[in-house]
C-alpha cells in the first residue's frame, strides 16, 4: 500500500461506470466526485431527487469533464430498489463498481416501506437486494468491484435473528451495530460465492473512521465531539475510495483510517471483529435476506451473466 494515500492516487478510470448510493452528500459525495474526477461515469443513487441534482451541479462546476449523473433510489422501498436496477440495466451494459454506501445511524424507531426496522432494512437489506439484482452486470464485467460501507461500530453488533426488526423492542444503537455487522458478513459472503464460482468479480468493505457527516444528526453525543475527534468527509472516504479503486486491492479486503483506533487517518487493511467472519451466520442471514427480499441471488458462473 502507498503510504498517505489519497484520491490522486486513483488510477485513471476512463471507459468505467460506478454507482454510489447516498452520493449527495458526506462521503457519498466525495466519492462520486473523486470517481467522477479519473473520468469514471458516475451514477448518483440518491433518494432526494433536489439533492441529487444539486450534487451533479456541484461535481460538474468542480470538474468540467466530469460525467455524473442522476438515478432516484430509495433504499428503504424495495419497489424503488427494483426500479433503479430496472432502468439502470436498461441504459448500461456494465458495472464497474458498485459502491454500497448510503445509510441511516441511530433514528428514532421506524420502518422501511415493507415492515422492516429502518436501519437493518435500509443499511442491509436494501444494499442486498440492490447488489443481487445488479449482479448479471457484475459477473459481466470484468473486475467489478462490490464495495460495502460498515462502520467500526460493527463491533458492538450482533445479528440477533429472534429480534432483526425490533419487535422485541428498540435500542438505536444495537440496532445500526446489527445493520452494519450485517454489511460485513455480506461482504464476506458475498466474495466466498464470488471465488467458489471462479468468477473475477469481487467484494470488499470499508469503513470511514470518525467522519463528520449528516449520519449524525440523531446522535447529540457525536455532534459534541466532532470538533475534537471527527475528519473531513474528504479523508473519510478515503478507505472507500481505496476499496473502489487502489489497484491491489483483493476479494474479501477491509478497508479503514490507519489512526489511532481507526478513526481517523489515511487508509489502510483492518480487520473486522470475530462475529463478522462467522460463516454460519453469514449463511443463515443470507438465506434470510433472500426471503425478506424476495431477491434471490442466481447461480454464478464463471465469464457468464448469472442465470
Amino acid at each position: 500500500m502507498i503510504s498517505n494515500w489519497t484520491a490522486e492516487n486513483i488510477p485513471d478510470l476512463n471507459g468505467k461506470i460506478a454507482i454510489v448510493t447516498g452520493a449527495n452528500s458526506g462521503i457519498g459525495y466525495e466519492v462520486a466526485r473523486a470517481l467522477a474526477r479519473k473520468d469514471a461515469i458516475v451514477i448518483l443513487a440518491c433518494r432526494d431527487t433536489q439533492k441529487g441534482q444539486t450534487a451533479i451541479e456541484q461535481i460538474d462546476q468542480d470538474y468540467a469533464k466530469a460525467k455524473a449523473e442522476y438515478l432516484q433510489l430509495d433504499l428503504s422501498d424495495l419497489a424503488s430498489v427494483r426500479r433503479f436496477a430496472d432502468e439502470f440495466t436498461s441504459n448500461y451494459s456494465r458495472l464497474d463498481i458498485l459502491v454500497n454506501n448510503a445509510g441511516i445511524m441511530v433514528p428514532p424507531f421506524a420502518k422501511t416501506a415493507d415492515g422492516f426496522e429502518l436501519q437493518f432494512g435500509t443499511n442491509h437489506l436494501g444494499h442486498f437486494a440492490l447488489t443481487g439484482l445488479l449482479l448479471d452486470l457484475l459477473i459481466c464485467t470484468s473486475q467489478a468491484r462490490v464495495v460495502t460501507v460498515s462502520s467500526g461500530g460493527h463491533r458492538f453488533g450482533k445479528i440477533d435473528f429472534n429480534n432483526l426488526n425490533a419487535e422485541k423492542g428498540y435500542d438505536r444503537q444495537r440496532a445500526y451495530a446489527q445493520s452494519k455487522l450485517a454489511n460485513l458478513l455480506f461482504t464476506y459472503e458475498l466474495q466466498r460465492k464470488f471465488a467458489e464460482a471462479g468468477a473475477d468479480a469481487f467484494a470488499v468493505a470499508a469503513h470511514p473512521g470518525w467522519t463528520v457527516t449528516n449520519l449524525q444528526v440523531h446522535w447529540r453525543m457525536t455532534w459534541m465531539l466532532n470538533p475534537f475527534i471527527g475528519q473531513k468527509p474528504q479523508m473519510g472516504a478515503l478507505p472507500v475510495l481505496y476499496a473502489a479503486a487502489a489497484p491491489d486491492v483483493q476479494g474479501g479486503d477491509y478497508y479503514g483510517p490507519g489512526g489511532w483506533q481507526e478513526l481517523g487517518g489515511y487508509p489502510t487493511r483492518v480487520r473486522s471483529s470475530d462475529r463478522s467472519h462467522d460463516t454460519a451466520v453469514a449463511a443463515r442471514l443470507w438465506k434470510i435476506s433472500e426471503e425478506l427480499t424476495g431477491v434471490r441471488y442466481p447461480q454464478i458462473k464463471e465469464g457468464h451473466p448469472a442465470t
